[in-house]
């Protein structure tokens, strides 16, 4: 028998009523950010069913929880994501354009001081915060005369290590109780050096040669600068060792404070050049050594799952995996060539691009109990929104004026939003050069000719793609019949790209993307 129109139309406000209001909940997520580097979307295999190698542990994780297919990094290159991810913010708000990658003792940071960062939110929630890899968002070094030093490959030898620590601008003044980090990526950059809380326990003062590092394949060991390293420092074994720092936060923290929930952060090397898996994993795809470096990483999710499991904590725990930007260039042609894989998946372009290569990445989110199971999404994304997401998720109401960039996903997260009712009804992103990309549902526009990264020359000339608009300023892009970005209608949908040029001014002249007025979806009857 069908259902008088009154009762459809009573369900139908009972269920926009659920959205409206508040969940209560027993007690906020224990929350683990897996933050890995230069990953494109064709690179696991819940993506990319052709891939070169299998990801089982990923795949597990997607079909236990749900999986983004349009999901962004807010740049495409790795420092402006990593602002972007502890901020919840485009670069150009610490900027006021783009932002480059910091080398050597690059600063100050990005993350400037009275910014509401991420750590900082969840530790006014009562979590204990932990991050442990990858900083890379700048920090402030000092010479013997505290003048502060700016990036290069020979600058780390003039720091005071003295003067310089603690950190004035490191993660223990940003937020995180504990940390355990590089400066910069953490095998190729030229100041090699552990920092923990805010201390140099070893400095750099000696040079680095790379040749005492492996060279798979001959060619692999690509981008390892030799620049300045601490004695016993590891390139090798790199993320092994950041892994092993995140599981001791968690073991002691369920120890010392198991009434408290936890943030635990791993920014991984993987799989960022120089592609050096450990030995334990060199050989264990027929993808060579790229291939074994995701498998690397894969497996490392399986460990800190099981983890969470062996703890008794896996259903209390929400883990988001995200990458920084697309797969890098010569990762890219090499993969294609020897491997038949695509590492951004048949996109147009790759890292550093404002095409959908270079920004398009995995989003994998999984909490048991929580997430329904199996749920893939095409919903907008931008890593920026993982900070309004998990304000939402801790019942932490955001003041108008932090992450000004950041869309609360956790409603399409806990199945609550269906993918006809966007969250999003715009996407910002920023390319290498710091020029803008802006989406509104099936139209993309980009505010500049050509990648805005790469010159497509050398080794990347055959991916050139001949321009159908080589005077137009700009480019537009229906990416519904033409995923590929190769027809620009950048004069032939005049309306259109007017359309998207005024709402890409005027979100920037407000100051903001994100809506006004966030309201946590959850609240909390415990601790």
């Amino acid at each position: 028998m069908k259902k008088p129109a009154l009762s459809r139309l009573a369900a139908a406000l009972l269920a926009l009523a659920a959205l409206a209001l508040p969940a209560l909940a027993a007690k906020p997520p224990n929350i683990v950010i897996v933050y890995t580097d230069d990953l494109g979307l064709g690179d696991l295999s819940c993506y990319n069913p052709k891939a070169a190698y299998r990801t089982p542990n990923l795949d597990r994780m997607a079909a236990e929880g749900i999986r983004f297919t349009d999901a962004h990094s807010a740049s495409t290159i790795c420092s402006p994501s990593r602002y972007s991810l502890f901020s919840g913010q485009q670069i150009y708000r610490s900027t006021g354009g783009g932002g480059g990658a910091f080398e050597g003792p690059g600063g100050p940071s990005y993350l400037k001081s009275g910014t509401l960062t991420l750590g900082d939110m969840l530790r006014k929630q009562g979590y204990r915060t932990g991050i442990f890899g990858k900083w890379h968002v700048g920090l402030t070094w000092l010479d013997k005369d505290g003048k502060p030093l700016r990036g290069g490959f020979e600058t780390p030898r003039l720091i005071d290590y003295e003067k310089s620590t603690p950190l004035i601008d490191g993660p223990n003044a940003r937020g995180f109780d504990e940390s355990f980090i590089t400066p910069n990526c953490p095998c190729t950059d030229p100041l090699y050096v552990y920092i923990e809380n805010g201390m140099v326990p070893v400095p750099a003062d000696r040079k680095h040669d790379s040749s005492t590092l492996p060279n798979p394949g001959g060619k692999w060991r690509w981008d390892n600068d030799e620049g300045w390293v601490a004695p016993g420092y590891e390139f090798v074994k790199a993320d092994l060792l950041f892994y092993d720092k995140m599981s001791s936060f968690i073991t002691k923290h369920r120890t010392e404070h198991p009434d408290r929930p936890f943030l635990a952060v791993l920014s991984t090397q993987v799989a960022h050049a120089p592609v050096l898996p450990a030995p334990e994993f060199a050989g264990a795809t027929k993808a060579g050594p790229r291939g074994d470096f995701v498998h690397q990483l894969d497996v490392l999710v399986g460990r800190l799952i099981e983890l969470l499991k062996q703890s008794g904590i896996d259903q209390e725990t929400l883990i988001l995996f995200h990458a920084d930007n697309g797969a890098e260039t010569r990762h890219v042609v090499w993969m294609r060539e020897d491997h038949n894989h695509d590492p951004v998946g048949g996109w147009r372009g790759m890292k550093r691009d404002g095409w959908e290569g270079g920004h398009r990445v995995p989003f994998i989110a999984r909490w048991p109990g929580k997430i329904p199971p199996g749920h893939v999404t095409i919903q907008m994304m931008n890593t920026t929104d993982i900070f309004a997401t998990l304000a939402s998720a801790t019942g932490f109401t955001l003041p108008d004026e932090a992450a000004v960039d950041s869309f609360d996903l956790l409603p399409v997260l806990l199945g609550k939003q269906a993918d006809d009712q966007p969250v999003r009804p715009h996407l910002l992103t920023q390319s290498f050069q710091g020029q803008f990309q802006i989406r509104q549902g099936q139209w993309k526009y980009l505010d500049h000719k050509g990648s805005g990264g790469n010159k497509y020359e050398g080794d990347l000339a055959r991916f050139a793609l001949p321009e159908s608009e080589p005077d137009a300023p700009g480019q537009l892009y229906d990416l519904a019949k033409d995923p590929g970005e190769t027809t620009n209608l950048y004069f032939k949908e005049e309306v259109k790209r007017k359309e998207l040029q005024a709402l890409l001014k005027k979100l920037k002249e407000d100051g903001r993307s994100a809506p006004r007025d966030r309201k946590p979806l959850l609240t909390f009857t415990g601790p």
